[in-house]
């Protein structure tokens, strides 16, 4: 069965790391012996995308991929970004808990043998995969973003119907709907790129981003609102201007190095080298024999159906 033609197009975009995550410490571990290849990751991250494409209907799916979880560049400019994430006695490889890691592989295979799109760029982020399919399809048609990342929510825009369908509480069947409006609500910030001068003065300890000494979510909010935007505050700063004294104005100062690059580090690349692919929801199943496989061997056939049942694919 192919998408209606008269169903108004949308994209959705999965933080796919972000839910696999998740689903891994959210879903219980069935095994019946410790030897079996562990199978709650997969079994979520598939209920996921069900769940997802019932609520949201979109005509358009790509799961998003780290091609590179630390990119060079961003590491080149602050040395710290998420330098804690890091396997000891390893330069590159992400810490990932041990029954997470083999589930991986078969995710990618089960995204494969469906047919649903998995793009990443090398030397990009899923972040960066987001943000230029994001910019790809603005004006083109509505994109809504699936993640438990708060960075993303700087590409919220409503002229453009860009939303984030934000996990970080509810989960993916109760996300928060995040607008410019929720932004300005729960941020105080009223766009996106607002959104983006806000995190680099707060910084974010998860990602190894110091941020300026004293400076939370509301100070942030309330120093971009006074000067309208981090480039107005610091050009304040750089001025003299009066209303910037005492341990602010040190701290400002103190952090120009760190804010030289940070806007750089934070801002999701819209202009990363993701392939131009198909990315409408498949019509049928892309390799019968590898889904059967993974079927039958990982008993995961419930959830398979339930991907197959929610873009339209009978079973």
């Amino acid at each position: 069965m192919s998408v209606d033609p008269s169903r108004p197009q949308k994209l959705l975009l999965l933080d796919s790391a972000s839910l696999y995550f998740r689903a891994f410490f959210g879903v219980p571990d069935q095994r019946a012996s410790p030897t079996e290849t562990p199978t709650n990751a997969l079994r979520g991250f598939l209920d996921m995308i069900a769940t997802l494409v019932t609520a949201h209907r979109p005509t358009h799916l790509v799961a998003c991929w780290d091609d590179d979880w630390r990119p060079q560049w961003r590491v080149d400019l602050i040395p710290t970004y998420k330098a804690h994430r890091v396997v000891e006695g390893s330069e590159v490889q992400e810490e990932s808990p041990d029954d997470l890691t083999p589930q991986v592989p078969l995710i990618r295979d089960a995204l494969k043998a469906i047919g649903i799109a998995r793009l990443g760029a090398s030397g990009f982020e899923a972040d960066d995969v987001i943000g230029t399919l994001t910019e790809r399809h603005r004006g083109v048609m509505p994109v809504d973003i699936v993640t438990g990342d708060r960075d993303l929510l700087q590409l919220v825009d409503d002229a453009h119907g860009i939303r984030v369908l934000y996990t970080g509480k509810g989960g993916v069947r109760d996300p928060d709907i995040a607008t410019q409006a929720y932004l300005q609500e729960r941020y105080a910030v009223p766009t996106g790129d607002l959104y983006v001068d806000m995190s680099v003065l707060r910084g974010d300890t998860s990602d190894g981003l110091p941020g300026v000494k004293g400076i939370g979510d509301k100070t942030a909010a309330l120093l971009i609102d006074a000067h309208g935007s981090l480039a107005g505050l610091r050009a304040a700063v750089a001025g003299g201007d009066p209303t910037i004294k005492g341990m602010r104005r040190t701290n400002l100062e103190a952090a120009a190095a760190y804010l030289d690059v940070a806007p750089t580090v934070v801002r999701v690349a819209r202009d990363a080298p993701v392939p131009e692919v198909d990315l409408s929801l498949p019509t049928r199943v892309a390799d019968a024999r590898l889904l059967s496989e993974l079927a039958s061997s990982y008993g995961v056939t419930n959830p398979i159906n339930r991907v197959l049942s929610a873009v339209g694919i009978p079973d």
